[in-house]
């Protein structure tokens, strides 16, 4: 079976993090220190356990989420963590966004020189809408201007929840040395020459003893605020147990009251094991969690999931991916129940029957195969055609559960495979990558007859190219990167007619339809609204109309850009008892829509990204003149010692070789950072630029 342990022995944990706060490399110690690996993989080196994709290893950065199953003893207990260690990579975050859907609790690295960055926030923000527990590990103590306190206080203004400190460093920097235990009340100091395997307690040092009281006073205060039992014992004077306090603490991180913090540095070997302690102590088993709730899809009542091996079997599809020898893996968490390996069980989300072939316990890229599954279980099965976000469930008993939203691609580019073969394995291969990563499309231009990928970013498709020469042998060259622009319309306008009648001899066509078009507020996307009374459009015409406007919507009408938040009420017309048809009403709703389009003031939208760039101060006046000449507003600054934060939101367009242009101005020390913000009306001036070389690229 899948799980070895007892189900409140089980923890399934994410490491989350911004990229480059040391995310992988404490993945690394783990499975070093709990024996899943013999030696210390490291990113720099390339060797990292849990980066096995060549592009991973290549560019020292995480792309997919790997999971892993490993094992922690502590006071006797054997404890199974699931370990899912994700990009930190904006490009990536939907790796991030599916994982914590499936987790229970969430360890957040952050870098005690950098602090809270975006990319933190952005996660942090996500966890708190899959409402999961969370711990922080603070890492990075050993690099220059490494400060945990100012990075604790930075959580508690960035963040929304009241941060904990359960260890202080002792020492920075070079002088990095170990932590307090606050509990304890003593030193953990790691032995060198055992590579952090081994660590001694001992007493604190005299000029340590006192910020070590003042630091325990503050964390005992935050655990009996969230406890009126221990408050009670508080005020009155009475000794608190470390047990009573530690039993309060797990409790408050699993009702998401407070968030413990540990400090340490992986990369030197100092701080995994009490963070693994921690992960133990204060994140949920999958009992510890409310039901999750679902609904049923043939009566549409609600059901409650207990993660209990005797309820029956419901799991979650988060992610798919193409395996050279087993074909498609696709990763799932069993929420409830369990399946023995060749069973059936039932596709609620496709209602289909599907069969669980074969289970594998994953590795990373390596894998062992088990008999069955249990609730609380991550595991890979071979055999299924399912699609991210698929619920498996018993068919006597279906459920669904909630689907995820995933944020839409800002960014295309045209590829042109080199050769007729590779055009032919081409659409096969786009698909495969389409199932796998839901932010990545392909398209194909109606008019030029171009093969277009959308994706997150310049190195999310670069990568994606990369990965169809090497997995799949197809050379394509690569057009420049586009913007996704989109159309949308600021007024509204009623009573807009479009016919289609055509007679030819015989049986002719005769479509008439009259239409409102609205603008709807920013994000809503699509709305149509049937107001025909009386029957002057026949009922099983009615969808025909809504077919030919929606596929106005994906090919645009001022500039071939798809159409966003609008709403079509139809509530006139006629049709013919002999020459009405399904193509004839698409086509006259077509010519409609087209027309009131025109008419509703159309302007086209741009991505508007979050951009932080961090440069020395002497740098920030060229850097923010910079930004200004990009159409950038600057939201704000923050000094941290010689660094300043610099905070903007800039059009995507004018973002493209940034990175050239920023190492030139700071002398190659300003780094920058950027996530998708909002879209934004473009400026009439720039709109008549981009409809004026579209036109001339559809002529040529």
């Amino acid at each position: 079976m899948a799980r070895q342990v007892p189900i409140e022995h089980l923890r399934n944990i994410g490491i989350v993090a911004h990229i480059d706060a040391g995310k992988t490399t404490t993945t690394e110690r783990i499975l070093y220190y709990t024996g899943k690996s013999y030696k210390i993989g490291e990113v720099h080196d390339g060797a990292a356990t849990m980066d096995w994709m060549p592009q991973e290893k290549e560019r020292g950065i995480t792309i997919t989420a790997a999971t892993t199953a490993t094992y922690w003893d502590k006071d006797g207990i054997r404890y199974q963590i699931n370990i899912i260690d994700t990009p930190g990579h904006v490009d990536f975050a939907v790796e991030v966004v599916r994982s914590m859907k499936v987790l229970d609790g969430i360890v957040f690295i952050l870098s005690a020189v950098e602090g809270v960055q975006p990319q933190s926030e952005a996660n942090w923000r996500w966890a708190d809408k899959f409402e999961k527990p969370r711990i922080i590990f603070i890492n990075k103590m050993d690099r220059l201007g490494a400060d945990f306190f100012r990075v604790l206080e930075e959580v508690e203004k960035k963040l929304t929840i009241k941060p904990v400190a359960i260890q202080i460093p002792v020492g920075a920097e070079d002088a990095f040395e170990g932590v307090i235990d606050l509990f304890e009340m003593k030193e953990i100091i790691w032995l060198e020459e055992t590579l952090g395997a081994k660590y001694e307690y001992r007493e604190i040092r005299p000029e340590l003893r006192e910020q070590a009281e003042e630091w325990r006073e503050k964390m005992i205060e935050a655990i009996v605020e969230t406890d009126e039992e221990l408050m009670e014992k508080y005020l009155e004077g009475e000794e608190i147990s470390n047990e009573e306090l530690k039993k309060a603490l797990r409790k408050a991180t699993i009702n998401r009251q407070l968030v413990p913090v540990l400090c340490g540095s992986a990369f030197k070997n100092k701080g995994v094991q009490p963070l693994l302690d921690a992960v133990v102590d204060y994140l949920p088993s999958p009992i510890d969690l409310p039901p999750i709730k679902g609904i049923n899809p043939k009566t549409g009542e609600e059901v409650l999931i207990k993660p209990l091996d005797d309820e029956p079997f419901v799991a979650y599809v988060f992610k798919i991916m193409a395996d050279p020898y087993a074909g498609q893996l696709t990763y799932i968490r069993v929420f409830s129940g369990h399946a023995k390996s060749g069973t059936y069980v039932y596709n609620a989300t496709r209602d289909k029957k599907e069969r669980l072939a074969r289970f594998y316990l994953m590795h990373a890229n390596h894998r062992s195969e088990v008999p069955e599954v249990n609730a609380g279980d991550i595991v890979a099965v071979v055999g299924l055609d399912a699609a991210t976000g698929d619920t498996l469930s018993d068919e006597k008993h279906p459920v669904v559960l909630e689907k995820l939203e995933f944020p839409e691609p800002v960014i295309s580019m045209a590829i042109e495979p080199k050769t007729k073969k590779d055009q032919e394995k081409l659409s096969e291969v786009l698909n495969k990558l389409m199932k796998e990563d839901p932010t990545f499309k392909a398209t194909v231009d109606p008019e030029t007859g171009q093969t277009l990928i959308h994706g997150m970013g310049e190195l999310h498709l670069e990568i994606m190219v990369d990965r169809m020469k090497r997995e799949y042998n197809i050379d394509v060259t690569m057009g420049k990167p586009q913007v996704a622009y989109r159309e949308t319309i600021k007024v509204p306008v009623k009573n807009v007619e479009g016919k289609y009648i055509r007679q030819s001899g015989g049986r002719g066509q005769y479509g008439h339809v009259v239409i409102d078009l609205e603008p709807l507020p920013r994000g809503k996307g699509f709305e149509f609204e049937d107001a025909i009374v009386g029957g002057i459009i026949p009922k099983e015409f009615i969808p025909s109309v809504e077919k030919g406007i929606r596929q106005v919507l994906e090919s645009g009408v001022i500039a071939g850009y798809p159409i966003v938040d609008v709403k079509v009420r139809l509530h006139n017309g006629s049709y013919h008892e002999v020459d009405s048809s399904d193509i004839a009403f698409q086509i006259a709703a077509q010519i409609a829509f087209k027309e009131a389009f025109k008419k509703a003031q159309p302007v086209l939208l741009e991505p508007i990204m979050e951009v932080e760039v961090e440069v020395p101060e002497e740098y920030m006046g060229a850097v923010i003149g910079d930004l200004n000449s990009r159409r950038g507003k600057i939201l704000g600054t923050e000094k941290k010692g010689q660094i300043v934060t610099i905070k903007a939101h800039v059009p995507l367009a004018e973002m493209f070789g940034y990175a050239t242009t920023l190492r030139s101005l700071t002398q190659g020390r300003g780094t920058f950072q950027m996530t998708f913000s909002h879209y934004e009306e473009v400026p009439k001036n720039i709109q008549e630029q981009i409809v004026g070389e579209r036109m001339k690229e559809k002529e040529s």
